[in-house]
C-alpha cells in the first residue's frame, strides 16, 4: 500500500446494467476512487457479462446469486489484493451472493448486502439468523485483527431516529425494529466497530436510500442504510465522508469515504 490515502465507494446499484445505462460507471471513472465495493448486481457476472462492465484501471471481483436477476456484490480495485474471500460461511448469504472481501495485506475491503426482511417474515426471520452468524462469526473474531478492515454495504437497518426521516412511523417495520437497532448497538458498542460516516459526522445525517414511492427522494424522505463501518483503529484516520445524491443511479446514494493510512 504506497498511497497516503485511499477513498472507498460503496454503492447499492440496484441492478448493474440499470446503473450502467444511466452512466454510473462514466461518472466513477471522473473521481479518484481506489476501491469501488457494489453491492445487488443482480446479474450473472460470470457469465460472460463480466467483461462488459471493467474499467481501466481496476481489476474486478464479483459473487453472484444462485439465483438469475438477484442479489450480488462485487468490488473494483485499483490495487493488486493478496487473495479474495467469496464467503461468508453462511449458507444462504453465501447462495444468494451476499459477501466479497479484498485481502491487501494491513487492510482488507469487503463488499456486503446484508438481507431486507420487508417482503415478509420469513424473510424477517432468514436476515435476523443471518445477522447472528455474521456476528458471532465474524465481527467478534476480526474486529481487532492486524489487519485493518472496511466493510461497505448495503446493512438494511438504519440505526438511530436520526438515521431516517419518519422513524415514529417505522418502528415497527423492518430495517428500523427494536431487535435490528439492537443488534447494530452490539456491533458498534459492546464490540467496537465503528460506523465511518457517524463517527465524521456526529450530528449531520445524509440519507443513503430513498422509497420509489410518494416522492420520497424529492421530498428527501429517506434512511440511511448504507454504512462503511471500520476497525476501531482507523475511526482516527477517516479524513472525509460523503453522500452522492445527485447524479441519479439507483434509489441508493453511493457513500464515499478517504481514509489516512
Amino acid at each position: 500500500m504506497s498511497k497516503d490515502t485511499w477513498t472507498i465507494m460503496s454503492a447499492n446499484l440496484n441492478g448493474i446494467r440499470a446503473a450502467h445505462r444511466r452512466g454510473f460507471f462514466e461518472w466513477v471513472m471522473k473521481m479518484d476512487l481506489d476501491c469501488i465495493c457494489v453491492q445487488e448486481t443482480k446479474a450473472q457476472m460470470h457469465n460472460g457479462l463480466k467483461d462488459s462492465f471493467e474499467m481501466p484501471g481496476y481489476t474486478s471481483y464479483f459473487v453472484d446469486a444462485e439465483k438469475k436477476g438477484y442479489s450480488g456484490v462485487g468490488i473494483y480495485t485499483k490495487h493488486q489484493p493478496r487473495s479474495v474471500v467469496t464467503k461468508m460461511g453462511h449458507t444462504i448469504a453465501d447462495a444468494e451472493g451476499r459477501f466479497i472481501e479484498c485481502d491487501f495485506g494491513n487492510l482488507r475491503v469487503a463488499s456486503i448486502y446484508l438481507p431486507s426482511g420487508t417482503s415478509g417474515q420469513v424473510r424477517q426471520d432468514i436476515k435476523m439468523e443471518m445477522l447472528a452468524f455474521f456476528y458471532d462469526d465474524y465481527l467478534k473474531q476480526h474486529v481487532n485483527d492486524q489487519s485493518e478492515r472496511i466493510l461497505c454495504g448495503d446493512w438494511n437497518i438504519a440505526h438511530k431516529p436520526v438515521d431516517l426521516k419518519n422513524w415514529r412511523q417505522n418502528q415497527g417495520n423492518s430495517g428500523f425494529l427494536p431487535e435490528e437497532r439492537a443488534w447494530l448497538d452490539q456491533v458498534f458498542d459492546d464490540t467496537g466497530w465503528v460506523d465511518a460516516y457517524r463517527h465524521h459526522h456526529p450530528e449531520k445525517t445524509q440519507y443513503t436510500w430513498w422509497s420509489y414511492r410518494g416522492q420520497a427522494r424529492q421530498n428527501d424522505v429517506g434512511w440511511r442504510i448504507d454504512y462503511q463501518v471500520v476497525s476501531p483503529t482507523l475511526a482516527n484516520k477517516i479524513i472525509d465522508a460523503d453522500v452522492y445524491r445527485e447524479p441519479i443511479f439507483s434509489d441508493h446514494a453511493p457513500l464515499v469515504v478517504t481514509y489516512e493510512l
